[in-house]
């Protein structure tokens, strides 16, 4: 079901959104059970707007070689804001597709930047606001709160709210359902799930080393598990997982984004003057492996959260590394990885009005820029204003160099834009100039092969709809989930589209639907088997006696007779689902009867 509308009187957006604060304050220290979600609102104009344009979307798969898996991060497409440890912005699953949409969304006092699911397929979020960031657990459906953990609040003299990354704007979550995050307090932390909330399991201190003043602006593990550190100021260092030992080295440049790390054990930065090539050395001390500076202005332009390139670095093709400069107009660059030769060199966008703070979308051999000029701040978008466009693919000559095959006239202030690679769409989020003066915010949809606007679904109307440097992150279901200032905006075709996994709470009901059964069937064999609608998620069985296995079952309806001797036993259902999570089920069956008559458990 579509949310219902929620639009507030006033000419005031910034007292609008505010007015819901404290009711979600006081939900969040409610106990610990779901908390429904409350609308964000919307400002007056909201009715008077189209809801869609364009028309439903046809899938045109693009071939886009997968990153490899990461083994230390959820996987891709789960674990981080830019999808894997490539930074690639490619899903390859689908988004939707412009058919029937909803759009649902809660007011979370904060931007939720960092969209991640876990092995349950439920949403992992920070969320930053003006008191601080928190960690929230949220029904990947219905929105609902299910877990929240507040982190260190921001610190006196933090910066500007709305361009301050740090703190908890980067994290990733690990492949035990953990998320890593570096707080305010220039620690990370590891937090794990529990039956009803989060626990802190460790905690890395880096104030040794991130020294008052300065901020961790992200943290990822390389390949071997240990973790890397950015420090805004430029410090770049390890962490070793078991000791907490920290090794670092300052750059003396500026560090404003996220980082790539690749499966060699490489890790790749950029700072305001040049991109990074790393590795670990010995005891885990960062070391150079080459360095390369790019034209920068020096300017921060309006779009930029620093005087630099605004990219995280993304991996793409055969050994390639991709970023912006910082020169008027600018260009996209892409490295040879081993060397560090430059390659492609193309300017984009037009000279005085070209900027961005985005990760590239990188493929095989392609790439897509969008240009954030203009974007100083949500005053820049409000009262119908909006920013320079637009979006442009860059792809690579075979002799060598690079052109653009695209360009978009669409406007995207400050989004970081995503491929589907099952649909052959790039998702983005716009704001066009309205003759009203509306703010009206869309979920757009570009075809990747043409640069042509497919749809566009309105996202929502007001401040509160403004992303501010949020990206757009397609679930597995094939739901568009957009951070937002007010929380969370969610947008879905009512049918999901071909390709998407089943959404998190329709498998989890399942799920408690599976049962195990016993019978005996004389004194010393017992008939096992599992019932419910569960089963049909079910990929293989292991009936077991403890660590024995009995029989192994690989079609429904999952049924065996196993030996296991007149007396009193426990049986367990070691299940193994067709998305890769595994479930227990045991029961006891009762010891044998004299006679040979059946006995049920």
């Amino acid at each position: 079901m579509p949310e219902p509308s929620t639009r507030l009187k006033g000419s005031d957006p910034f007292q609008r959104v505010a007015l819901l604060a404290a009711v979600f304050c006081l939900l969040l220290a409610a106990p610990a059970a779901a908390v429904p979600p409350q609308p964000i609102p919307e400002g007056p104009a909201a009715g008077s707007l189209s809801v869609f344009s364009g028309h439903p979307a046809a899938q045109h798969p693009v071939a886009v070689p997968d990153p490899p898996r990461h083994p230390f991060m959820a996987p891709n497409g789960r674990s981080n804001l830019h999808v894997d440890g490539y930074q690639s912005d490619v899903h390859q699953g689908p988004g939707p597709l412009g058919k029937g949409m909803e759009r649902r969304s809660t007011f979370l006092e904060g931007v939720c930047a960092s969209v991640t699911f876990d092995s349950r397929g439920r949403i992992e979020t920070v969320c930053v606001g003006v008191e601080g960031p928190k960690l929230l657990l949220l029904d990947p459906r219905t929105l609902e709160t299910l877990a929240a953990l507040p982190l260190p609040p921001r610190q006196p003299g933090g910066g500007n709210l709305f361009t301050d990354f740090a703190g908890g704007g980067y994290f990733y979550l690990d492949n035990r359902d953990r998320a890593v995050i570096p707080t305010t307090l220039r620690h990370v932390y590891v937090v794990g799930q529990t039956g009803s909330g989060f626990t802190i399991e460790r905690d890395y201190d880096l104030s040794t080393v991130v020294l008052p003043g300065d901020k961790i602006i992200s943290a990822l593990p390389d390949w071997s598990g240990r973790l890397w550190f950015a420090s805004t100021n430029g410090v770049v260092g390890t962490v070793d997982p078991k000791t907490g030992a920290v090794r670092s080295r300052p750059l003396g440049e500026k560090i404003a984004n996220s980082f790539a790390v690749e499966d060699t054990g490489a890790v790749y930065i950029v700072s305001d003057a040049a991109l990074y090539r790393l590795t670990a050395g010995a005891g885990g001390v960062p070391v150079t492996v080459w360095r390369k500076p790019y034209a920068n202005s020096g300017v921060q332009k309006p779009g930029q959260s620093s005087a630099g390139s605004g990219t995280t670095p993304t991996l793409m093709g055969a050994g390639l590394v991709a970023i912006t400069d910082n020169a008027d107009p600018m260009n996209v660059l892409v490295y040879r990885r081993g060397s560090g030769a430059l390659i492609c060199r193309q300017p984009v966008f037009a000279k005085g009005a070209s900027a961005t703070d985005q990760s590239l979308i990188g493929t095989g051999r392609s790439l897509v820029v969008e240009n954030n000029y203009g974007y100083s701040g949500p005053p820049a978008t409000q009262g119908g204003k909006t920013t320079s466009p637009g979006l442009e693919r860059v792809d690579l000559d075979a002799g060598g160099g690079c052109h653009t095959a695209w360009r978009s006239a669409e406007r995207a202030p400050s989004v970081v834009p995503k491929l589907s690679a099952r649909n052959g769409l790039v998702y983005t989020y716009t704001k066009d100039p309205q003759p009203s003066n509306a703010d009206a915010w869309y979920l757009t949809a570009l075809d990747f092969a043409s640069g042509r606007t497919v749809y566009k679904r309105l996202g929502g109307e007001g401040l509160g709809f403004n992303n501010n440097y949020a990206p757009v992150t397609l679930g597995p279901d094939g739901t568009a989930y957009v951070g937002t200032l007010g929380g969370l905006v969610a947008l879905r075709d009512k049918t999901p589209p071909p390709g998407a996994q089943p959404s998190a709470g329709r498998k989890t009901a399942k799920l408690r639907r599976i049962r195990l059964h016993v019978r005996r069937q004389g004194r010393k064999r017992v008939r096992v088997w599992l019932m419910g609608a569960g089963t049909r998620q079910v990929r293989r069985v292991d009936f077991m006696r403890g660590k024995k296995r009995l029989a192994r079952d690989r079609r429904r309806p999952f049924v065996r007779t196993v030996r296991v001797g007149p007396k009193r036993v426990r049986l367990k259902a070691r299940i193994v689902l067709k998305d890769g999570r595994k479930v227990v089920r045991t029961k006891r069956v009762r010891r044998a009867r004299l006679t040979p008559s059946a006995e049920t458990a």
